[in-house]
This record gives structure tokens, C-alpha cells and sequence, in this order.
């Protein structure tokens, strides 16, 4: 394991390094970094390290999510309101009815297979999204009108409403019932990650307050600790609630970390965020890297020119749907186009759930992995690319 944690941390920093000196965005390295040393080409990273790979992205997701909470504005959500409800869902959900409507027409497969295939295809990416969000944040481009807040709110809702219907399509194909409550689930989840990861956020800050009035203030370093130890607490809690009551874990961490800096002293916060930053330097490796590994590049020709040409025409739609949310904003035309490309790339789920049907032995199995694979090689780097390439001339910076 020590082996391949090295050849994740030199070669993925390496490959990002080069790409990085020839105007490429990181990521790609260390995406093609992941591919070639994972299982499906080179086969050097130890299987004990793959059997543990979709924990460690969760930990690198949770370091992102820490500093990405830690640098919202409760004042600039409550501004942004009604969008970014509405970027949570509509989206995926113009992609999902997208492909629902046309694979079957391309493929020849089931409705619901379609529908199972457009849940895993219609997940944005956090592990893309989140970073470049938090960057325009701390250099206030975008921010005047709280654009990076609003994509960063909307994305991190898009998964818990693309993961609650991937479930509930995958229930019905293996025979099970589904009902209302299934559905109910996604807002339950939604309202029960905020509300407890709020309440976490106001305990700690008081905690950590009350230690400095006493003289015996905690370090940065120990608060990142337990920080850490909160949030992985609050992604146990989702799986431990899981039956009983939904809860989406991720939402509960970033709503805990935006509590925080809300009830600390800026100071406090600044130091808080620039510690997150410095393990942000590892976890992208670790994350990204292990998310190449996963990218099972045997699949990708098999899924043929169709699959290209149903991931563009899902893109198609979801990018109407973004459209669809801004109108009543003061965001201009620049702007908007900013936002959708903004919600195009595709890595971090369908990476994890991808291959889920063909474990299960569900006939589209081989079709929805082919898709996820070739969605992650075209969108993830194109995404990443045009994000990097128009934000200066898209966004504005603050003075």
C-alpha cells in the first residue's frame, strides 16, 4: 500500500505539474495519471488500495467540502435563494428525461433501463466543480453577484437528488416496489443533512469560543483534527441511519463548516481555511487519481459513436435546464453561459455508481458502465478546461 500511496503522490503530482506547464488543467494528469496505473492498464496500484478507494475520494470530497463551507456567505445564499434550489434538481432532471427519452431510441433498451442510465450520466461532479468554485470565491470573481455560491450550492444538492433516483430505478428493476416515500426522501435528506450538520457547526464553535475565553485556546491544527473527525462522524451517521431516517452526509459537513465561520471570529476562519487548502494539496491527488483507477477503459469503445452522440444531446438538455433556473437573476448573458458550462463535467459519481447495475447483474450493466466511462474522459477534462479557459472573460472580478 505504501508503494502505491507513492506512485499516486509523485505521479499524479507530476502529470498535473506537466499539464499545468502546458496550460492544461490538473486534473487531466492526474485522471490519466489514475488510468494508467490502475487495474485496466499497468495494474500497479495494490488491490488494497482500489478495495479502499471509494473511502479515501469520500475523505478528499470532505476536505473540499470543509473549505468550501468555511468560505460561504449565509448572506450571499440567502440572496441566491430560488436558483439555487432550483440548479439542485433541474438540470440532472432535463438530462435524465433526455436520455430516458432517447437511449432507448439509440440502444433499444427498456425505459427504465434508460431511466437507470440517466440517473448515473446526470450527476455534475463535485470533485471538479467544488475546487474552482472555492478559488473564484477567495479571488472574488463571479462573486458580486454571487455566481461561484450559486453553482457551488446547486451542484452539491445535485448528487443527493441523482443518487435518492438511481436508487429508487434500481429498486424497481430488480422487482422491488417503490413508493412516495421514496421519492420524499430526497427533500428529507436534503433538510436533515443542513439541519444537523448546523446544529454541529454552533456546538463546535461554541466549544472552541469557550476554550479561548478560558485561556486554553485549541491550535489550528487540532481543530482541522477534530473538524475531520465531525465530518467523517456525519458521513458514518448517513450510512447507520440509512432505513430510518435520510441524511445526506455531505450536505450535513458543508453545512457544518459554514455554521462554523458564521459563529467565529474571521481570524479563526482564515486560519481554518488556509490548513484545509495545505491538505487540498494531497487529497486532489489522492482523489483524483483514485477516480482514474476506477475509469475502466475497456469499456470505452464498446459503447460506440452512440454514446458520444447521447452524451452531447444530454448535455443539450441539460444545459436548457440550467438556462432554465437563472431567469428573474441579474446575471448576464456571459454569466449564464458560465453556469452551464460550469454544471458539465461528470467524474466523482458516475465513478462510484457506474458499475453498480452490472454488479447486479442487470442487462444494461455493460452498457451504463461503457456510457459512465466515456461521459468521464469527454466531460471531466472538457469541463475543467473550458471552466478554466472563460472565467476571466465571462466573470467579473470584485475590486
Amino acid at each position: 500500500m505504501l508503494t502505491s500511496l507513492a506512485l499516486i503522490f509523485l505521479v499524479g503530482l507530476a502529470a498535473a505539474a506537466l499539464c499545468a506547464r502546458i496550460g492544461l488543467p490538473r486534473i487531466i494528469g492526474m485522471l490519466l495519471s489514475g488510468m494508467l496505473l490502475g487495474p485496466y492498464v499497468l495494474g500497479l496500484l495494490d488491490p488494497s488500495i482500489l478495495s479502499i478507494s471509494a473511502d479515501l475520494r469520500r475523505m478528499a470530497l470532505v476536505i473540499i467540502l470543509m473549505k468550501a463551507g468555511l468560505s460561504l456567505n449565509i448572506a450571499d445564499l440567502k440572496r441566491i435563494g430560488r436558483p439555487a434550489l432550483l440548479m439542485s434538481f433541474l438540470p440532472a432532471l432535463f438530462e435524465l428525461l433526455a436520455v430516458v427519452l432517447l437511449a432507448p431510441r439509440i440502444f433499444g433498451v427498456t425505459a427504465l433501463e434508460a431511466a437507470i442510465l440517466g440517473a448515473v450520466l446526470s450527476a455534475v461532479s463535485p470533485a471538479v466543480v467544488v475546487p474552482r468554485m472555492v478559488a473564484l470565491i477567495e479571488e472574488r470573481r463571479g462573486t458580486g453577484k454571487a455566481i461561484p455560491q450559486l453553482i457551488l450550492a446547486g451542484a452539491s444538492l445535485d448528487d443527493v437528488f441523482v443518487i435518492v433516483l438511481f436508487s429508487s430505478f434500481m429498486a424497481m428493476a430488480q422487482g422491488n416496489s417503490v413508493g412516495v416515500s421514496s421519492f420524499l426522501s430526497i427533500p428529507v435528506s436534503m433538510i436533515s443533512g443542513i439541519l444537523l450538520g448546523a446544529l454541529t457547526g454552533a456546538l463546535l464553535a461554541w466549544f472552541f469560543a469557550s476554550r479561548h475565553a478560558r485561556g486554553k485556546s485549541i491550535r489550528s491544527s487540532v481543530k482541522v483534527i477534530l473538524l475531520l473527525g465531525v465530518a467523517f462522524l456525519l458521513l458514518a451517521a448517513e450510512e447507520m441511519l440509512k432505513g430510518r431516517l435520510p441524511l445526506s452526509g455531505l450536505l450535513a459537513v458543508m453545512s457544518m463548516s459554514l455554521t462554523l465561520a458564521m459563529r467565529s471570529a474571521p481570524c479563526v476562519v482564515v486560519r481554518l481555511k488556509a490548513k484545509f487548502g495545505k491538505l487540498w494539496l494531497a487529497a486532489e491527488a489522492i482523489l483524483f487519481v483514485l477516480v482514474g483507477a476506477a475509469v475502466d477503459i475497456r469499456y470505452t469503445m464498446s459503447a460506440g459513436l452512440g454514446a458520444v452522440l447521447l452524451i452531447a444531446l444530454a448535455l443539450v438538455f441539460r444545459s436548457a435546464g440550467v438556462l432554465l433556473c437563472l431567469p428573474g437573476t441579474p446575471l448576464t448573458r456571459r454569466e449564464r453561459l458560465y453556469c452551464v458550462i460550469a454544471y458539465l463535467p461528470k467524474a466523482t459519481v458516475q465513478a462510484a455508481i457506474g458499475s453498480v447495475p452490472l454488479s447486479m447483474g442487470l442487462p444494461c450493466g455493460s452498457l451504463v458502465l461503457s456510457v459512465s466511462v466515456l461521459a468521464i474522459l469527454i466531460t471531466a477534462p472538457l469541463g475543467a478546461i473550458f471552466m478554466d479557459m472563460t472565467r476571466d472573460c465571462l466573470l467579473e472580478a470584485e475590486p
